[in-house]
């Protein structure tokens, strides 16, 4: 049998084979997969008479709920590449991010049906996403998803998770974002039903009441999201609790392992020019390598190398950089970012790392948060790792502060109660070399996040703080 040459044929089978199982749901409404294909055909044809065609791009500014994938299959009908945006940016931020698509049309809510249209010719390079980065340096750039991407990812995840028709998915993540896209993606390829929570205000009492309703099996939340949903009573049947985007204390995971007995607690790491996740811990490794991310998934070619692109040796310190089936096509006009992405011939992701000799991935820092004081590299990640082992930090950023004498110094931004900085400062100096313990200590109530979950750096290295 020959694999499929895009999303619509690949998703197209988990429907033929079950075409009367819910496929999605959200908000009590259940679309069938039967359902699901039907609507999307005649969504797109709405958006053919608004001149959509072929090759276009189609922006969705869109809240979590069934009209997200539903125009997403729209467009991939036609032929066209859908654009997610994130509605929590400002006017300015769509606008630049609709100029720079150039999509021809914008969807902000739901589209009436129209007749039914019929499946474009798509070949596997099509663009089928075209997904901004959340752009912590300058301004966000578009990572072009091929449909051959995505069909990738849909099985390197279904091969790797041993997920089945059988199994219900639930995520915390939004749907604009390629975790929440990816996540979605092997349920409806398999006929099996994905969960859609809403987009805002995390309420993780109603999220219990879904995976308990719906029996979900397989699920994915943020550890800030994980602390609140293992804190409620419930009877939810997990088998499989991953988390991802942020790292997850150890609190977080015994949280985990007592509240669900026997799951499988997965870490997901990944970046959106990946097509979503790229290694995986599970298993018995989830304690046994505890602070990793784990091994490469299937179709992920992976090496840690240094500046000359050399792999460095283990333990050693360099930079994360992929090959395979699931590495984006490149940034969307724009050749400067594509060609120096893919210097040397592989991707570079921009993550620090290490390997052990069992080839086990353990991250360090982002390649731009590196701090260099006085001519010595600190890992904010390694400096925030052991303020969150203090018993007064709930969470915690480290970033690089100007400094007269060494350049940059580290500077923490710590949520917690009933602790002094100096405590904090005294607490490092115990645990790292001095030049890494923080100069500095602000109290904030919370950290600025995008929609993955990740602390937005810049805006804490802002004058104003």
């Amino acid at each position: 049998m020959h694999g499929p040459e895009h999303l619509t044929e690949l998703l197209e089978r988990g429907a033929r084979a079950h075409p009367d199982r819910v496929a999605l749901v959200f908000a009590g409404v259940e679309r069938t997969h039967a359902e699901l294909h039907d609507r999307a055909a005649r969504i797109a044809a709405n958006l053919a008479a608004r001149g959509v065609r072929a090759g276009d791009r189609v922006a969705l500014l869109l809240h979590n709920g069934l009209e997200f994938p539903e125009t997403m299959l729209a467009c991939h009908r036609l032929g066209a590449c859908a654009v997610p945006i994130n509605f929590r940016l400002t006017q300015s931020e769509i606008d630049y991010i609709l100029a720079d698509s150039g999509a021809v049309t914008l969807v902000d809510g739901p589209l009436p049906p129209g007749e039914e249209a019929p499946q474009a010719p798509v070949r596997a390079s099509d663009p089928a996403l075209l997904c901004y980065t959340s752009g912590t340096t300058g301004r966000p750039k578009g990572a072009v998803l091929t449909h051959a991407n995505l069909v990738a990812s849909t099985l390197s995840w279904i091969h790797e998770m041993g997920a089945t028709p059988d199994d219900v998915w639930l995520s915390g993540q939004p749907l604009f974002h390629i975790g929440g896209i990816n996540g979605m993606l092997p349920f409806l390829a398999l006929g099996a039903k994905a969960v859609i929570t809403p987009t805002t205000g995390f309420d993780p009492e109603a999220a219990v009441r879904l995976m308990e309703r719906h029996a979900v099996t397989m699920c994915i939340f943020v550890p800030t999201q994980w602390d609140q949903v293992t804190a409620v009573p419930q009877r939810s049947r997990l088998r499989v609790a991953m988390w991802g985007a942020a790292p997850a204390s150890r609190q977080t995971l015994e949280a985990l392992a007592r509240t669900y007995p026997g799951v499988d607690i997965v870490s997901a790491y990944g970046q959106t020019e990946m097509s979503g996740a790229t290694t995986l811990l599970k298993g018995a490794d989830s304690t046994r390598k505890m602070g990793s991310v784990g091994l490469p998934m299937r179709d992920v070619e992976l090496r840690v190398v240094n500046e000359a692109m050399l792999d460095v040796g283990p333990d050693q310190i360099g930079e994360i950089v992929y090959r395979g089936p699931l590495v984006m096509h490149g940034y969307w006009n724009n050749p400067e970012a594509t060609a120096e992405a893919f210097a040397g011939g592989w991707f570079h992701s921009g993550d620090l790392a290490t390997r052990d000799e069992e080839g086990y991935l353990r991250l360090v820092d982002r390649k731009k948060d590196m701090i260099v004081s006085g001519g010595e590299n600190i890992y904010p990640a390694e400096v925030e790792r052991v303020l969150r082992e203090h018993p007064g930090v709930t969470d915690v950023a480290v970033v690089g502060a100007p400094h007269p004498r060494w350049g940059e110094t580290p500077v923490a931004f710590v949520v917690g109660a009933k602790v002094e900085g100096a405590e904090l400062i005294e607490h490092c100096r115990e645990h790292l070399a001095s030049y890494k313990k923080p100069t500095a200590v602000h109290f904030v109530s919370e950290l600025p996040r995008n929609a993955a979950g990740k602390v937005i750096k810049r805006e804490l290295r802002s004058p104003q703080n």
